[in-house]
């Protein structure tokens, strides 16, 4: 007899070996019907993998996290298959899953048209509507290799001879259409219902760009048709709330080919940069950090002292002078510990707190730029706490209350926490990352949070937590981190004396808030689609005549609100107060002041707050003390 454990503690016996659907048939119809796969023992199966000992099983719908990232990997085979039934002489190459879908890489003589897009869309809808039967087969490697190169397909023989020899490899095929693939799939192409074709773009064959370019198709999939509405949705919303597109409408910045990833900041967005970068530099100085600033040209050899050659001198920007070797620095750390080893360190002194907005260089491949969120020039609120063992702990909880306030004022209540843990290949003692992983988790513990365990996930000198944000739209962004270093400082030299008048290394702390500032600004922009709050608005009031009568008063206001520190902009043009008032709402300023001859008169103001919202007319003085208060609580 095979017992079958269940999720609920359950068990179910048969006599021979079963398939994860004749275990799925056995507790209902509902149920077999609806099994995408099944989890034996942990491993991610297809429904038809055969049980022939004792085991645990979990049954997997579309309700399921796996059930959904199964649905998109099929679908990314359908897409596969439509491809070659409409363009028969396009080969194809990988197509995985990705946050929100899939994708498909081909190569083909002509570029797809969105012409092509929709034809392979309806191509996929009419193949999953014949409900073909996916099927798993095993091949020897060489065997795979011919098979493939019988069908024209070198790219998938080149993937296949990448693989051991010894090995065989696994093929998944529906009606005409046979692929390389570790699976599980879908039992039919009936279960795939709800996908869109997205967006066809440029990818070298195997990330190289020496490689030829191939086509890669986006798409997305999903367990339902609203779940595939809402998203849709999403992405309408995003596309208006894109900080390229405000970028440029409102004045911001702007991305140039003479630098490419670099930013060009206009008045308006070095505005919101400063008021940023200023806000930051009040949470170094108000909790205890002594700002720093380090050198952007540093010697190859502190690189290969840091360990970073090894790791990122593909991605380092390198220029030569008088012989030596110079690197761009892509991060600011080994610059921070130099600061710290100048001059003799007690442990009287640590914890010792070092806050840079130090710019950095990464020579990032251009098909990953994205406007300032993916940048090869950017500037990051780094931070490094250089303490002993037993100050992590206490450190760790001070700055993520810290961190939590921060996001708070920038208009971010909703935060995901993970905390990242030693990896199987680490240095350290097993004391020392005990006393790290407890110091992270506890510092989550004590700030009331619910966290995530990533086994494993840690680097090898060191655990770490990671903060992401949810935005509006509910899209995720990681910019936090607090890392627990105990290797750099050592291979750097760094040492403090301690209370029995030894020399130690100390542990290094690498932290930051917002992370690259540029990305974090272009996060804000999107976030309040683009209506920045008060306190950031690189324009926080215009005062606007109705005639030239009341020019002077206009003068008179904006003194009079420049004094009290708001940034304010006079409008005097020749123009309708209906054209005025429409123009600086499109640039989303949050108040708009009209004077004509009656507020003149009663030295009054009438006041338009974003939004088109109408607050009627006061004086003066009220209109100041409530851009103050809006300034004050960040709303």
């Amino acid at each position: 007899m095979i017992s079958i454990q269940l999720p609920d503690g359950s068990k179910r016996e048969f006599p021979q070996a079963v398939t994860v659907a004749d275990v799925a048939a056995s507790i209902g119809a509902g149920l077999a019907k609806a099994a995408l796969a099944g989890r034996v023992d942990g491993n991610l199966v297809d429904t038809s993998h055969l049980i022939e000992a004792d085991a645990q099983l979990a049954i997997i719908t579309d309700k399921d996290a796996d059930g959904l990232e199964v649905i998109r990997h099929s679908t990314a085979h359908l897409l596969a298959y439509a491809v070659k039934e409409l363009f028969p002489e396009a080969q194809v190459t990988i197509g995985p899953v990705i946050e929100h879908g899939f994708f498909y890489d081909f190569s083909y003589k002509r570029p797809f048209t969105p012409e092509d897009l929709a034809a392979i869309e309806a191509k996929m809808t009419a193949l999953a509507k014949l409900d073909e039967k996916v099927t798993r087969s095993v091949l020897p490697r060489d065997e795979a290799v011919a098979y493939f190169k019988s069908l024209g397909e070198a790219y998938k023989a080149e993937i296949i001879e990448s693989i051991p020899a010894d090995q065989d490899v696994s093929l998944y095929a529906e009606g005409k259409f046979t692929d390389l693939c570790r699976g599980p799939h879908v039992p039919s192409t009936g279960k795939l219902k709800h996908f869109k074709l997205m967006k066809v773009a440029g990818a070298y064959w195997r990330g190289d760009h020496r490689n030829e370019q191939l086509q890669r198709i986006y798409g997305t999939a999903w367990a339902s048709k609203d779940d595939l509405q809402k998203y849709l949705v999403m992405l309408e919303e995003a596309e208006k709330r894109d900080h390229r597109k405000l970028g440029k409408e409102l004045e911001l910045f702007h991305i140039d080919e003479h630098a490419p990833g670099v930013v060009f900041w206009h008045p308006k967005g070095w505005t919101v940069w400063q008021e940023v970068e200023q806000y930051m530099r009040r949470v170094y100085r108000d909790n205890g950090y002594q700002e720093v600033k380090g050198p952007q040209l540093l010697d190859k050899t502190l690189w290969e002292a840091s360990g970073h050659w090894d790791k990122y001198k593909d991605n380092m920007f390198t220029t030569e002078s008088e012989k030596r070797d110079y690197a761009l620095k892509p991060m600011n750390c080994p610059g921070h510990i130099l600061i710290f080893k100048h001059g003799i360190k007690s442990y009287r002194d640590l914890p010792l707190r070092f806050g840079e907005f130090g710019q950095c260089h990464r020579n990032e491949p251009t098909g990953g730029l994205h406007g300032i969120m993916r940048v090869r020039g950017f500037t990051q609120d780094d931070g490094h706490i250089f303490c002993t063992e037993d100050q992590i702990l206490q450190e760790c909880v001070n700055y993520t209350v810290l961190l939590q306030k921060v996001y708070k004022d920038f208009g971010f209540t909703d935060i995901i926490y993970k905390v990242a843990t030693r990896p199987d290949a680490r240095i350290g003692s097993d004391e020392v990352w005990d006393k790290a992983e407890h110091a992270l988790i506890e510092s989550l513990r004590a700030s009331g949070v619910d966290y995530i365990i990533a086994p494993g996930d840690g680097a090898f000198y060191g655990p770490k937590i990671e903060y992401t944000l949810k935005d509006a739209l509910g899209r995720q962004w990681q910019c936090g981190t607090m890392q627990v270093d105990f290797s750099m400082p050592g291979r750097l030299g760094a040492e403090y004396v301690d209370e029995h008048g030894e020399r130690k290394a100390p542990v290094m702390l690498h932290r930051a808030i917002v992370g690259s500032l540029e990305r974090f600004i272009g996060i804000l922009i999107e976030q309040h689609a683009g209506a920045l709050p008060v306190w950031l608005a690189p324009t926080q009031v215009v005062v606007a005549n109705i005639t030239d009568a009341q020019a002077d008063y206009v003068a008179e206001i904006v003194k009079s609100l420049q004094k009290q520190g708001l940034r304010v902009q006079a409008d005097l043009r020749n123009e309708k107060i209906t054209y005025k008032i429409r123009e600086h709402s499109l640039q989303k300023v949050p108040f708009i002041l009209v004077v004509g001859d009656k507020e003149k008169a009663n030295g009054t103001v009438a006041v338009r707050a974003r939004g088109n919202q109408d607050l009627g007319v006061m004086a003066l003085a009220d209109f100041q003390a409530k851009a103050s208060a809006d300034i004050s609580s960040k709303t």
